[in-house]
C-alpha cells in the first residue's frame, strides 16, 4: 500500500504543522513527517486522527502499489500549458473533502450544455444551505423517487425554483425539499 498523506495535505495547502495541530489530539510536525515518509507505521488510529484534520475518509489516505496513481503534470495558463516543478497524484472527486455527500448525475442524453456520457459530482447541502447554491446546477429530490435538476433560480420560504437545462423548458417548483445537491465538476470524456 502507498501512503497518500503528503499528497492530500498537499493538494489541501496545509503544512505539517497545521496538520499536526488540526488533529485531535494535537501532534508534532515531525510525528506527521515520519508518518508520510513511512519512518512510522499508519496504524488505524493514526488513519482515523490524521483523515479526521484532513476532513477525508480513512482509506483515502492509502492506495494500492499495484494501480498506478493518474499524476497532474502540468497547468494551463493564458500562454499555454506551464510543466508543473514536479508532478502530483492527482485526486479524484471522492478525495476533495466538504461538508455534504457526494452525489453523481448521470448524463443519459444531450440536454442544454450537457453531453451524453457526462458524468456530474454535485455536493448534497441542507435545505437551509441553498442560498449558497443560487444560480448554480442542482439536483432536487421530488416526491415519489423523482427528481428536478436545473439551475437553482429562486428560494422563497420551503419553496425551491428550478429552471431546467432544455430551452423552453419551464420553471419547477419543488416544496420543502430533502437536500440540495450543488455542482461541483463536470467529468466528460474526449
Amino acid at each position: 500500500m502507498i501512503n497518500r498523506i503528503r499528497d492530500i495535505r498537499k493538494s489541501k495547502g496545509l503544512t505539517l504543522a497545521e496538520l499536526a495541530e488540526a488533529c485531535t489530539p494535537p501532534t508534532t510536525p515531525q510525528t506527521i513527517g515520519r508518518l508520510e515518509t513511512g519512518m512510522r507505521s499508519l496504524s488505524l488510529k493514526w488513519m482515523d486522527r490524521i483523515a479526521a484534520a484532513l476532513d477525508i475518509d480513512p482509506e483515502m489516505l492509502v492506495r494500492s502499489e499495484e494501480t498506478p496513481a493518474p499524476m497532474v503534470v502540468a497547468s494551463l495558463r493564458a500562454a499555454g500549458p506551464e510543466a508543473l516543478a514536479k508532478p502530483r497524484e492527482a485526486l479524484l472527486p471522492s478525495d476533495i473533502a466538504g461538508e455534504g455527500a457526494l452525489t453523481v448525475l448521470s448524463v443519459a442524453e444531450s440536454v442544454g450544455e450537457f453531453r451524453p456520457g457526462d458524468l456530474l459530482w454535485l455536493r448534497q447541502l441542507a435545505p437551509q444551505d441553498a442560498a449558497h447554491a443560487i444560480n448554480r446546477d442542482v439536483l432536487v429530490p421530488r416526491p415519489g423517487g423523482r427528481f428536478a435538476f436545473g439551475r437553482l433560480i429562486d428560494r422563497q420560504g420551503e419553496l425551491v425554483g428550478i429552471l431546467p437545462p432544455g430551452s423552453g423548458q419551464k420553471q419547477q417548483v419543488v416544496d420543502n425539499p430533502a437536500w440540495i445537491a450543488v455542482a461541483e465538476m463536470l467529468v466528460r470524456k474526449l
